[in-house]
């Protein structure tokens, strides 16, 4: 038996193999995966037969069947779901089948690892892995990096490009459900042209996604108090964090204070590594901020970075510190 391997392949590059075992904290990603195979199933054989079980609800002798040869010969492509919550039955079949893969049947093997019972059968995992076979490890995408980094991916397979707030503003509003964020993206792309931006964004999700960290850092920017009250509590009583909305501030003046400091407010030599449109909204800004205001903005944002994360002891409530940064970066906007 092959020896295992480090370290498996990922959604996106896994290869066909007679069995392919998929360990998942991202369903999306999961069928992802499972479509790929599928896809190169097909390609291989147009005619083959697609056979759906279930291991948590299995009959004993199923998997037998279903890699004895057929009558009239034909490859199939068994895709079994719920190994966390397998039968006894499944596993010493499966236990079997992988120790003598069937000639003309290719496994594909689902197991959701967010599940309380994950752990159930590993040695089936074990098996598998020990063989030689393929093994897709899809980690949970926790951190907004992972979210923005897995939406540029599928913009580049899609030959597109998104603004670095458009992403940013998806990820803000909709990054809790991986699939309906790619399925968003998916729609823009399918939608638009050129390179995604916050107003196409605001066109299609607006009304779902407006009330973010970045409506609020738009209005601040714009000297809007009322509206940024408005949109930091909306924003709030809708589930996103202070942290994330003093994030979103932080972008918003670091990228002002990047063409400041360059002194390209007029358009000319300014070398930064930001697109185009990124540097004119920046330079459309500077024309209602000074200097002294832009300080004044940078060090309370600042403070309140670190109050509603907790490093300051004085720092007792999150939301009123927010809502003071809000209205003194507003107010530092006359200056």
């Amino acid at each position: 038996m092959a020896q295992a391997k480090k370290s498996g392949p990922g959604w996106d590059t896994v290869e066909l193999a007679p069995v392919v075992l998929i360990k998942s904290k991202e369903e999306a990603l999961s069928d992802r995966a499972r479509d790929r195979l599928i896809g190169q199933a097909r390609q291989a054989d147009p005619e083959i037969e697609i056979v759906k079980l279930d291991a948590g609800d299995y009959p004993p002798g199923e998997l037998a069947v279903l890699a004895s040869p057929s009558l009239f010969g034909g490859a199939k492509l068994g895709i079994i779901t719920g190994l966390e919550s397998m039968t006894d039955a499944f596993l010493d079949d499966a236990m079997e089948l992988v120790a003598h893969p069937g000639p003309e049947l290719t496994l594909i093997a689902i197991r959701s690892m967010k599940s309380r019972s994950a752990a159930r059968g590993v040695k089936l995992d074990k098996l598998i892995e020990k063989s030689g076979f393929p093994v897709v490890d899809i980690p949970e995408l926790k951190y907004d990096s992972d979210k923005i980094a897995l939406l540029k991916a599928d913009a580049k397979r899609a030959g597109r490009t998104v603004a670095e707030d458009a992403l940013r503003m998806l990820v803000d509003g909709l990054g809790s459900d991986i699939r309906e964020l790619t399925s968003a993206l998916r729609q823009l792309i399918d939608d638009t042209s050129g390179t995604i931006t916050v107003a196409h964004v605001n066109t299609y999700y607006g009304g779902r996604i407006e009330a973010t960290g970045y409506a609020v850092a738009d209005a601040v920017v714009e000297g809007n108090l009322a509206f940024a009250l408005q949109q930091m509590r909306h924003a709030l009583s809708t589930g996103t964090h202070e942290v994330a909305i003093v994030s979103a501030l932080a972008y918003k003046f670091r990228d002002m204070a990047k063409v400041s400091a360059t002194m390209g407010r007029d358009g000319r030599d300014v070398k930064l590594s930001m697109a185009p449109w990124q540097m004119d909204r920046a330079k459309k800004a500077l024309r209602f901020w000074s200097d002294a205001a832009l300080a004044r903005a940078i060090t309370a944002i600042a403070q309140a970075d670190a109050d509603v994360k907790g490093f300051r002891g004085e720092a007792r409530d999150a939301t009123y510190s927010l809502e003071k940064c809000i209205r003194v970066v507003t107010a530092a906007r006359r200056l």
